[in-house]
């Protein structure tokens, strides 16, 4: 300081708060009818999914060669009708799906060729009608695919520039060959036919829904950077996902995005018979993996009729339910919104189940879990303890990183350990913590080192599970 006068410093440390925290995220992988490939795309609403994925197909009768029903917007349906608020949706496919399209034939020769903006089999539901104009030379070209009507009219030089000039318009349902139209006729179409087909110049769509296990990695992979809490993989019944899965909950907790995943077991059995559940459920052993039983029942759109569906929508519908609940509130107990379930086991069955750490709905005032808890046999046995314990983790690296440069001394030490109790003491608050215990120090030693050393106990609060009644007679 040279010239006279007052140099203030700024010491904004006690100033520093800890922000609202993510609790209730679903990631969901699955196949679709549309849509980017392995990019996740954030839902609002299960109208969002319909207009990113489209409409799912049905599980009797697949629009697949391969006959794989699509899980994507089926599953993210359940998850909406749970509760779920917003979904992180990512579509995988066995390869690179093929776009619908169609040669516009002129009468000598294709004119202009029509695609579908994305790729899969929603382009097929596009109806595409040619008629003939009011004007002599002039046509009129419409195309239909739900409730959603393009009509282009004009000659056929026209037609095509028309389209060509809505290549950039988000929602568009066709795009045109670049290559100039010199036909002046278009061959009619009347009555409407798909925009699909596997003909000259054209092609049907495909989603290639046949996926693998590779797939659901590589579409996770994708989430790995996202605000998730829960995750779910839309699968087929009978498809082993707890390995792919376990990679990713593990690399993420490791990056400090910890989240739990929900799913579904490979087959529910039957009321009598759980030894394949039991004996899958042997072979996991994680406080962030929920494997939910039975099946859901749900009405399929080829049949109208209600069809069954496998473990994994169930668990779609729990994640759902989960996602609406604040994170130290227990699943058990808690009604599903749900149509039924393909099993309903007896007491006997559920008692074995729930000794090999499974997830269980039942029919009891409508559709209960039984009893909300993780594959761990350890600590972390309540669904709820562990989210509560994600969430305190969350919380407190919010609340350190912001000290991370500043000097390492007593004052700073101090509005550290003020940051963090206000984040423990709502907690208290919040009845997610009972009570905790805080210090912040460190030696000078580890002043040297650049380490401030943070000490916490916490004791979390549990749930009721059972209500023990002695009832004395007089």
């Amino acid at each position: 300081m040279v010239l006279p006068g007052t140099y203030i410093e700024v010491r904004s440390e006690g100033l520093i708060g800890i922000g609202g925290i993510s609790t209730g995220n679903i990631g969901v992988v699955g196949t679709a009818a549309k849509g980017p490939i392995n990019k996740p795309i954030t839902l609002g609403s299960y109208a969002d999914a319909l207009d990113v994925f489209g409409l799912y197909d049905s599980v009797v009768k697949p629009v697949s060669d391969t006959n794989d029903p699509l899980t994507l917007t089926r599953a993210i349906e359940q998850a909406f009708k749970g509760g779920a608020s917003t979904v992180i949706a990512v579509r995988i496919a066995n390869g690179a799906p093929v776009a619908a399209s169609r040669a516009i034939d002129s009468g000598s020769g294709a004119a202009f060729t029509l695609t579908a903006p994305e790729a899969g089999t929603w382009g097929n539901q596009i109806k595409i009608s040619i008629v003939n104009g009011a004007v002599s030379g002039e046509y009129k070209l419409t195309l239909t695919y739900r409730n959603v009507v393009e009509t282009y009219v004009g000659t056929p030089a026209k037609i095509h520039a028309d389209i060509r000039a809505e290549r950039e318009r988000e929602g568009r349902l066709v795009d045109a060959s670049a290559a100039t139209v010199n036909a002046t006729t278009l061959a009619l179409i009347d009555p409407p036919q798909p925009l699909g087909v596997a003909a000259a110049g054209g092609a049907l769509g495909s989603d290639l829904p046949n996926v693998t296990s590779t797939d659901y990695a590589d579409g996770l992979a994708t989430l790995v950077d996202q605000r998730v809490n829960i995750v779910l993989v839309a699968a087929k019944a009978g498809i082993n996902l707890k390995g792919v899965v376990g990679d990713h909950l593990e690399t993420t907790e490791q990056q400090g995005r910890e989240r739990i995943a929900l799913l579904g077991v490979s087959d529910p059995g039957s009321a009598t018979s759980v030894s394949a559940i039991v004996t899958e459920a042997g072979t996991v052993n994680n406080d962030r993996i929920v494997l939910v039983t039975p099946g859901v029942v749900y009405t399929d759109p080829g049949t109208r009729k209600p069809q069954g569906l496998p473990p994994s929508y169930l668990a779609a519908a729990v994640a759902g339910k989960l996602a609406s609940l604040a994170p130290h509130v227990s699943l058990t107990n808690k009604a599903l919104d749900i149509d039924g379930v393909t099993v309903t086991y007896g007491a006997p069955i559920t008692k074995t189940l729930l000794d090999a750490r499974t997830l269980v709905v039942r029919p009891k005032v409508g559709f209960q879990v039984v009893k909300g808890i993780t594959t761990d046999n350890g600590a972390f046995k309540q669904i709820s303890i562990r989210r509560t314990i994600d969430y305190a983790k969350a919380g407190v690296r919010l609340g350190c990183d912001p000290y991370i440069g500043r000097l390492n001394n007593g004052r700073v030490r101090a509005a550290l350990k003020a940051t963090l109790d206000g984040f423990l003491s709502q907690m208290v608050l919040d009845e997610m913590l009972v009570e905790y215990e805080l210090t912040v120090n460190a030696t000078r030693q580890q002043e040297i080192n650049g380490i401030c050393a943070v000490a916490m106990t916490l004791k979390p609060t549990f749930s009721i599970d059972f209500i023990r009644v002695t009832m004395t007679l007089q």
